[in-house]
């Protein structure tokens, strides 16, 4: 979050309700020089703060953040393609999105959103490939047969063209979406279970 966005539009709502920066002060509960350090950009509020500077200034923290956010098209485009990871292992389309997503999900527009959709859609698949694995383990453990689908091609050929099938949609879907990103479109990861809401 850039301070200097923050400062000016709490700035612009404290000029708005005819505030001086005492009266600002007074009426959120805390420090006139803390109300002086956020104004000029030195400071970013947080917590406690941003909750009694929002009621004062009738807005909720939400909306004060909400305009502090900056836009940030290269970097949704760089969440979107450290999904690609997977490659390496399956869990690493997850854990690196994921902790890009939440280092910067209160900063970037539209990052919040676009990292649920992309992080349901890389844990659905992670929970397929685990089925899937798990299908040919149980086979190779039990000696259970997969079931021969096209004549002479054995049920464990099908299921690495499936699993094979299975990367290449996803990597698809990432750079894709990658590249609607970084035009500043929405993403769409569908099918996906919605884990995070």
């Amino acid at each position: 979050m850039k301070n200097t966005d923050l400062a000016k539009k709490i700035k612009e709502l404290r000029t708005r309700k005819g505030f001086s920066q005492d009266q600002l002060a007074e009426t959120a509960n805390i420090n006139l020089r803390t109300v002086q350090r956020i104004e000029s950009g030195e400071t970013e509020p947080r917590g406690d703060t941003l909750k009694r500077l929002a009621m004062a200034l009738d807005v909720t923290p939400d909306e004060l953040i909400d305009w502090a956010e900056q836009e940030d098209n290269s970097y949704l485009m760089f969440v979107n393609l450290s999904a690609l990871a997977y490659i390496v292992f399956p869990l690493l389309g997850v854990i690196i999105p994921m902790t890009l997503w939440m280092s910067r999900k209160d900063k970037i527009k539209h990052l919040n959103e676009m990292g649920k959709r992309l992080l349901n859609f890389q844990i659905s698949w992670c929970v397929l490939m685990f089925l899937i694995y798990a299908l040919i383990l149980s086979t190779a453990i039990f000696h259970f047969p997969i079931p021969a689908i096209l004549g002479s091609v054995g049920g464990l050929e099908i299921m690495m063209l499936v699993i094979l099938l299975l990367y290449l949609v996803n990597g698809l879907y990432v750079v894709i979406n990658a590249y609607r990103s970084a035009k500043g479109r929405p993403v769409f990861y569908r099918p996906a279970l919605r884990i995070l809401k």
